[in-house]
Parts: structure tokens; sequence; C-alpha cells
């Protein structure tokens, strides 16, 4: 069984967000997080929770109790979904017309 460090520093990875930007849209000091990441400090429920959403899972899985599911396509998908979560409306518009062209493109 893996760390709590070890399954946050591997998620991120995962989803190729750096320990900075998880700490950003967690809400949390470069600092704190750092010191979850190193296994020098371990975060109150609350923040597990916030941290289990940006890494797009759940705290079960970082605290080493469950696995992150086999099918192969969970890790892109979360990839995508954390990109998403960081930007605005706007450009969250503009990333659905672009899907939604692509998807016409390739069944028309």
């Amino acid at each position: 069984m893996d760390s709590f460090s070890d399954t946050l520093r591997r998620r991120a990875a995962d989803l190729g967000i750096s320990n900075a930007e998880v700490a950003r849209r967690a809400g949390l000091t470069e600092r704190r997080y750092g010191n979850y990441v190193s296994g020098r400090r371990e975060p109150d429920l609350a923040t597990l929770v916030r941290i289990a959403r940006v890494l797009e899972t759940t705290p079960n899985v970082l605290l080493g109790f469950e696995e992150i599911g086999s099918n192969g396509g969970d890790a892109l998908r979360a990839k995508i979904n954390s990109a998403v979560a960081a930007l605005g409306n706007d450009d969250r518009e503009t990333l659905a017309a672009c899907a939604e062209a692509i998807v016409k493109l390739r069944s028309g």
C-alpha cells in the first residue's frame, strides 16, 4: 500500500498538474500542501476532501483504502476534468464548441 504522500504525488502526476497547481486549486498555500506531499503533516478532513476534488478522486483512494478504477480511460478523463475545472466559463464554452466540432467532423 502506498503512503498518503506517495499517492498525492502519483495522482497529480497522472493528471499532469504540479504540486503548486494542486495547492492553488485546493485553496492552500504551496508550503502547506508541500507538508502533505513530503509526509511531514496530514490534512484535516475538510482539506482532504478539497484535495481529493482537485485530484479527481476520493479521500478513500488518497488514504489507500480503495484503488483508482482500472479502466484505462479513467486517468485521461480525470486529466481532462481537472483541466476544465481550472478554466473560466468563457474558456469552457470555447472548449465545448471545439469538442462538438470534432464530434461533428468525425461523424459526418
